[in-house]
């Protein structure tokens, strides 16, 4: 459960949506999103900015 990013924004959710604690899982859950948006946004960056080699 560690590294799983499923997790924390699962029980966020279900937090939310229920009115019950979340605890540091919407803090987990946006860190993970965060990360994620980082990496794809880098990701395609480096994709654009390639060389086109026919």
């Amino acid at each position: 459960m560690a590294f799983q990013p499923f997790t924390p924004v699962n029980e966020t959710l279900r937090g939310l949506l229920l009115g019950t604690e979340i605890g540091n899982d919407g803090w987990i859950a946006l860190a993970w999103c965060a990360g994620l948006g980082v990496l794809g946004y880098l990701w395609s960056r480096s994709v654009f900015n390639r060389e086109v080699t026919r």
